[in-house]
């Protein structure tokens, strides 16, 4: 299983404090990055961590403030996608305009993230839940894929 947004999108990590590339770029993350990120209406991609235990892979994406009955979860052709339909960009921009915000890092924006499953989950199965601003997505193992790995001896 591996993320597989982050291998479609180009984001490679390690490319130190100016993102990708020297400087980011208008429309990377980077020094200037969030900036367009922001105003020119794009998904924003939410921190996820994913942990593999004996029985299952458990995804934790971190957003707070979330709606529950806006989350989508669906699994089509081995990849599972987890999407949230948040305010609309130009929603933000009124509320800004009237003087509501001085500064806003914070808002209840869309996202989506899509997962590459590998035929090692048993898709009929899968749970999630939303507490303490934590969605927690839990996605039992297929034991007939899901082999242990091989210790190799070097000669």
């Amino acid at each position: 299983m591996y993320n597989k947004q982050a291998f479609e999108t180009g984001n490679r990590g390690n490319c130190g404090p100016w993102g990708r590339g020297k400087f980011g770029g208008p429309f990377n993350r980077g020094k200037f990055g969030g900036f367009w990120g922001r105003h020119m209406g794009e998904f924003h991609q939410v921190p996820v961590n994913i942990e593999e235990t004996d029985g299952e892979y458990v995804i934790s994406l971190f957003a707070a403030a979330l709606v529950k009955e806006n989350v989508k979860l669906a699994v089509k052709d081995d990849v599972l996608t987890i999407s949230y339909q948040g305010t609309d960009q130009s929603d933000i921009a009124e509320s800004s305009a009237t003087g509501t915000y001085t500064y806003q890092e914070h808002s209840n924006r869309s996202f989506e993230r899509s997962f590459q499953l590998n035929n090692k989950v048993i898709t009929e199965s899968i749970s999630a839940s939303y507490a303490d601003g934590v969605l927690k997505v839990v996605l039992p193992k297929n034991p007939e894929t899901n082999k242990p790995a091989q210790t190799i001896t070097v000669a």
